[in-house]
């Protein structure tokens, strides 16, 4: 009975808790809600003007008494009190249609946070009015949501380039053989477009503006037809605004350190994979999740460094979240199994 009223008054949730997006899952309807992962609010007083879309419009062209901030830097809490209040708002508007009961949550989280950032994320989800908080490791919540068979005793990789961080881990039988996160993903290769107009252009452009090249014309292999487009930001030696042209070309030479740096943690991975394993890979390759994932030419650099077959997941920014939600709609059977030390998998899949 008590079960039967839990699940009339409340939505439980699955949150992929990114860097840059926040996705939410509610059980029984999907994905419900995409939105940045930003907060605006008064500088002085605390109190928040704006979050998600509307907040990430304010990046960098906010008054002196308002700043625009993302709580979540290197896949990991970096504003206590603001990731609070941003899981509460995502709370309430994913929840809005049952709020007598406080949901369960599942959220994902990189695969190399230590123990203190985890409870950190436990924490300001319960106290943004969580009932029960799970946590899923995002190479494993990446993996499920892809469709990988984790459960078969064999080897499968997932490359999952967040915004903060790229998790990389081989999975066999439901658990993760080998796994390794580090903390270079899309907020890098935005510096690294920043930092690159700022040598080469004398030109300050915000991150707004980085990632927007980067989805328009960055790439990190060759390309039969070499892109451009025009760039706006403000000159450093005159002050005045400046307009200038750049191709692909240049953005995959802004793009070549943090992209040698994931394709070196994905080698690294490989290298200490077991001999028979890696041989499960020669034939099923790697599978890319995670925004990262859609950069252009980056399945082909892969191949070329790898010699392994490369294969980008079904609409692969949705990947962790559609993971936790598959988690969500087992969460009370894989409760059971953990009781009866039953596998999890065995629910799961």
């Amino acid at each position: 009975m008590f079960n039967y009223l839990f699940k009339l008054f409340s939505n439980d949730l699955g949150i992929d808790l990114g860097t840059a997006v926040v996705l939410v899952y509610v059980k029984g309807q999907g994905i419900v809600l995409r939105e940045p992962s930003v907060v605006a609010m008064n500088k002085e007083t605390k109190n928040v003007l704006s979050i998600g879309t509307e907040a990430k419009k304010m990046l960098g062209k906010t008054p002196a008494n308002i700043i625009a901030v993302r709580p979540l830097r290197d896949g990991v809490i970096a504003d206590f009190e603001a990731t609070q209040k941003m899981i509460r708002y995502f709370i309430y508007k994913a929840n809005k249609t049952k709020r007598l009961l406080h949901p369960r949550i599942v959220i994902g989280v990189p695969s190399g946070i230590t123990d203190v950032e985890r409870r950190s994320v436990r924490e300001a989800a319960e106290q943004a009015g969580a009932r029960e908080v799970h946590i899923i490791e995002e190479p494993m919540a990446a993996a499920i949501g892809a469709g990988i068979p984790i459960q078969e005793p064999e080897g499968n990789m997932i490359v999952d380039i967040g915004g903060g961080t790229t998790d990389v881990a081989v999975i066999s039988l439901g658990g993760m053989v080998v796994s390794k996160a580090i903390d270079v993903a899309g907020d890098k290769m935005d510096d690294a477009i920043v930092q690159y107009f700022r040598r080469k252009y004398n030109l300050l452009i915000g991150e707004n503006t980085a990632e927007n090249v980067k989805i328009q014309i960055g790439s990190v292999f060759p390309m039969p037809e070499e892109l451009s487009m025009e760039v706006k930001g403000r000159d450093q030696v005159t002050g005045l605004p400046k307009t200038t042209t750049v191709t692909s070309e240049e953005i995959r030479s802004a793009l070549s350190e943090p992209i040698k740096a994931i394709v070196e943690v994905i080698k690294d991975t490989l290298e200490e994979t077991p001999p028979a394993l890696s041989a499960d890979l020669v034939d099923r390759g790697i599978v890319l999740a995670g925004g990262g994932a859609q950069l252009r030419g980056l399945p082909d650099l892969l191949k070329q460094e790898t010699e392994l077959p490369i294969n980008i997941a079904d609409d692969p920014l949705t990947c962790v979240v559609r993971g936790t939600g598959v988690y969500l709609e087992e969460l009370d059977n894989i409760k059971l199994a953990q009781k009866k030390k039953y596998s999890v998998i065995h629910f799961i899949l």
